[in-house]
């Protein structure tokens, strides 16, 4: 399970286990990790916890919060990652593997196609030799969510109707921030989706979600931010 070491001045003060979907940290008292200090906001950023990945959102702060040295709105948490607030520190720790397209964690404004980029096979141009034995094949490689089906989400209503967006990405975010934003998280298991943000929570197939990831099945309806979208499985 990953988690936070908490510290200042190098000195260690507690560790913060990432066993919720939303841990927030700020100075008053209701939040998860509360750091009693001036420079702190009330509520000033929350981690949020899918599975094995974590990714941090600064909540307006006043002194804004800062990863490895470096101003963020909204960043991807990677193992070793030192979250700074004020004189605080927060180490990310997670021994889990990471997925391969963490990285690639991106928020989508609603909604742009999806583009498939097939990479060029190498090609030898040396003729074979007699006397050389042909290569050996290439072991086969490890399995992982690029061998999964990929799954797809489609506009049904408003501007950006009939486009399509593929889910290639280990995380990919829909909706309009300050609105309502969900996160749709791809894993071997097949396809979750979680809400991030907003007062009102995503509505798959007339049902609103709650605060747990929920599975997407081929043909659910999605209702977020005022537009409805299919998710499908591309054959």
């Amino acid at each position: 399970m990953a988690k936070l070491i908490l510290s200042m001045d190098n000195l260690v003060l507690k560790d913060i286990g990432l066993d919720k979907e939303r841990t927030t940290i700020g100075r008053k008292p209701h939040n998860d990790i509360q750091i009693d200090n001036l420079a702190i906001s009330g509520e000033h950023a929350v981690v949020i916890t899918i599975l094995n990945d974590s990714f941090l959102e600064d909540l307006g702060s006043t002194n804004g919060t800062f990863v490895n040295g470096q101003a963020v709105k909204k960043h991807f948490l990677q193992n070793g990652d030192t979250i700074e607030l004020g004189k605080y520190r927060l180490k990310y720790v997670n021994d889990a593997p990471a997925a391969a397209s963490a990285p690639d964690f991106e928020r989508t404004m609603i909604l742009r196609p999806g583009q498939t980029v097939k990479p060029a096979a190498p090609v030898s141009d040396e003729p074979p030799r007699a006397q050389t034995p042909p290569p050996a094949p290439p072991p086969p490689a490890p399995p992982s969510t690029a061998a999964s089906p990929v799954g797809a989400i489609k506009v049904l209503t408003g501007g950006n109707a009939g486009k399509e967006l593929e889910l290639t990405k280990s995380l990919t975010t829909l909706g309009k921030p300050g609105v309502q934003v969900a996160v749709i998280a791809r894993r071997p298991l097949g396809y979750f989706i979680t809400h991030v943000e907003g007062a009102s929570f995503p509505i798959v197939n007339g049902q609103a979600l709650d605060a747990q990831p929920r599975k997407l099945i081929d043909h659910d309806i999605v209702e977020l931010a005022g537009t409805k979208m299919e998710f499908f499985i591309k054959s």
